[in-house]
């Protein structure tokens, strides 16, 4: 079970990500500004953080270098603050739909990074090589499936539609095609500003290994970058209110659930296993949150979700397999006594 750990987190930390991605998109319905959103869920994650973080690592932390801090500070700036602001005004360029596709080309973009980082590598002449190629281009396959082709209804799971509505304007709001390729960059770009964090990652977490006290750090410095922009672009007092309704629970359990447990448990996992690995489970939370939204929320699934799901799926396991073939010990040929 030991060595299955990093596997189980993963699925973790994407169902976590799943229910995000259904809750900020209902608080962003309700006319919730998403630079605001971006601060709110920062600040919630520190303070959540903080009590933990001086408790269990405090005494036992390394100290912290201004030329670490510095590192630490602009991997929050690019990797968290920029990364998220970005996302969420490439959300309302393009559809639910290419947002949540958009984010499974996050694998690819990881993994060339790494190249380029020469953290990972890609031997084709090897049965591993060709195994993460292929894994790449099933992704790649995957992600325009579920992004251009719908195919027909599957309605076996619900008949009601809570999302209809918002879906249908949506699209009938963005129909320009400079506003569609502008939010598709922007997405591209977000997705790049997180491969890059997650990349950079492993460099800086060889300096402070203290992984609870590292993640508070990034959340405290991202909450003020966030309130700066946030503060820069919306000064309505109306806007910054919370009620008890959808938009401050999406809040707390972003700022909580995802920005406190998850980014913890992502520095655990590129730690063990590489940010390679953690970036190619991403795909997951993109099939469970369309299982989720035909579940709970009664979304129909279409054909070509369930096509892009698969292939996605097959894309995840080959990555996997061929690392974990990279990672066998080979076996040296015991020659001894071959000719007696």
């Amino acid at each position: 079970m030991k060595g299955n750990k990093p596997y189980v987190v993963v699925f973790i930390i994407q169902a976590i990500y799943a229910a995000m991605f259904l809750l900020s998109k209902a608080a962003f319905d309700h006319g919730m500004n998403n630079f605001i959103f971006v601060f709110y869920r920062q600040a919630i994650a520190t303070l959540f953080l903080l009590p933990f973080a001086f408790f269990f690592e405090w005494k036992t932390a390394p100290p912290l270098s201004f030329l670490t801090f510095c590192k630490i500070f602009f991997l929050s700036f690019f990797g968290i603050t920029l990364s998220l602001d970005i996302y969420g005004i490439g959300l309302i360029y393009t559809t639910a739909t290419l947002a949540a596709a958009a984010t499974n080309s996050l694998p690819v973009i990881t993994f060339v990074l790494a190249l380029l980082l020469r953290i990972e590598y890609l031997k084709i002449t090897s049965s591993a090589g060709i195994a993460k190629l292929v894994g790449l281009l099933a992704c790649v396959v995957g992600v325009t499936t579920l992004a251009l082709y719908k195919g027909p209804r599957l309605e076996f799971l619900s008949h009601h539609h809570i999302l209809s509505y918002h879906e249908t304007k949506q699209l009938h709001g963005h129909e320009s095609s400079a506003t569609w390729i502008k939010g598709c960059f922007l997405l591209l770009l977000s997705n790049s500003f997180f491969g890059l964090w997650l990349v950079l990652q492993s460099f800086v977490i060889k300096v402070f290994p203290s992984k609870l006290l590292f993640t508070t750090l990034q959340c405290f410095l991202s909450s003020i970058q966030c309130f700066v922009i946030a503060i820069a672009v919306e000064r309505d007092i109306e806007q910054w209110k919370l009620a008890w309704n959808v938009r401050l629970i999406s809040v707390l359990y972003c700022g909580i659930m995802v920005t406190g447990v998850t980014y913890y448990l992502q520095t655990w996992v590129i730690e063990k296993k590489g940010p390679v690995f953690f970036a190619m489970s991403t795909p997951l939370s993109l099939i469970l949150t369309i299982l989720s939204s035909a579940l709970v929320l009664g979304v129909i699934i279409r054909l070509g979700s369930i096509l892009g799901g698969i292939a996605l799926i097959i894309g995840l396991y080959c990555v996997l397999w061929g690392k974990s073939r990279e990672q066998m010990p080979k076996v040296p040929l015991n020659l001894e006594h071959a000719s007696g």
